[in-house]
């Protein structure tokens, strides 16, 4: 990856796309991004737009519509594109539909010589970024998903209105699908330095587990109660994205909930599933194995077993 000049490459310029796109262009998080989409004319509007803002940005972006042949010297190819979660639909539910899209870019992206990595939002994000592993034959540190990221931020943003704290000072994840079968590991979740469950012994009057298993189902629920108001999440996803993309192009070796290929970690191979994952340069660098509970280690491999079940029945292997 070149240090000289960032570019990244998005494919897909629906609101996922285009609210990644806008976050990248007030952080200034790359020298170069190119916008793809099957509607050429949509991207070169989206390119346009971006384009007339940059008077009131710090960035210095170069932004343009662009295709395949544009990848292939990215440091960073960003897939949002793909079928919509409805009202009422699960993540899950859109497996096949997906997975035949994401197949055929990832083939076009492979065959415009691209050698960057591969970041994928496109839900089913899991079983999706397995795909593009399959189809791309790289190697697995240099295919990420979003996986947990949001989910993450979402119980960081909760917990710390309950305890009247930053969320920056939550130190708790979420973990497995991005979907129904997440759960959060409590015996993981500090404030600052203290565990919460110490916090709920101290101060039993203001706090509860109760409260806390409240909070992850509001968590795991939050995509649909955010659908069900407005149609779509994009807003959020597309920081997620932001956030991934800075953290890879500035080597920062940050901590992140991404879907990873696990390789014996947790006592899982192959299935990809949101885990703590130091992401850098060259993408995953390692997946940090925590010290989970039985009865988290047990949640962490039913949903793992859903993820490989979905993925199985796509007959990809």
């Amino acid at each position: 990856m070149s240090q000289d000049s960032r570019k990244v490459a998005l494919i897909g310029t629906g609101m996922v796309g285009m609210s990644y796109a806008y976050a990248m262009l007030q952080r200034g998080s790359c020298d170069e991004l190119v916008l793809s989409d099957i509607d050429k004319n949509r991207a070169r509007g989206e390119a346009m737009d971006l384009n007339h803002g940059l008077a009131f940005s710090e960035s210095s972006m170069k932004i343009y519509a662009g295709d395949y042949r544009d990848v292939r010297d990215a440091d960073i190819a960003v897939i949002c594109a793909g079928a919509a979660q409805k009202e009422g639909e699960s993540r899950l539910d859109l497996t096949e539909r997906n997975a035949a899209i994401l197949t055929d870019i990832t083939k076009n992206i492979i065959a415009s010589g691209f050698e960057g990595i591969f970041l994928v939002a496109t839900n089913p994000v899991d079983i999706m970024t397995r795909v593009v592993y399959k189809v791309s034959g790289f190697e697995s540190g240099r295919v990420i998903g979003t996986g947990t990221t949001l989910d993450t931020a979402r119980l960081r943003y909760l917990t710390g209105e309950y305890f009247g704290v930053d969320p920056r000072n939550v130190h708790a994840y979420v973990m497995g699908e991005h979907g129904d079968s997440e759960f959060v590991p409590r015996s993981q979740a500090l404030i600052g330095t203290k565990h919460v469950t110490k916090i709920i012994e101290e101060y039993p009057a203001d706090f509860s587990m109760e409260d806390l298993v409240k909070i992850s189902g509001d968590v795991r629920n939050a995509a649909g109660e955010i659908i069900k108001a407005k149609k779509a999440t994009y807003y959020g996803i597309g920081m997620a994205l932001a956030r991934i993309t800075e953290v890879i192009l500035g080597d920062r070796n940050s901590i992140l909930t991404v879907s990873a290929k696990l390789c014996g970690e947790y006592g899982r191979e192959d299935v990809f599933a949101g885990v703590p994952c130091v992401v850098g340069r060259d993408g995953i660098e390692r997946i940090i194995s925590l010290a989970l509970t039985s009865d988290e280690l047990s949640k962490f491999h039913t949903s793992c077993d859903i993820l490989e079940k979905m993925y199985q029945s796509l007959n990809l292997e």
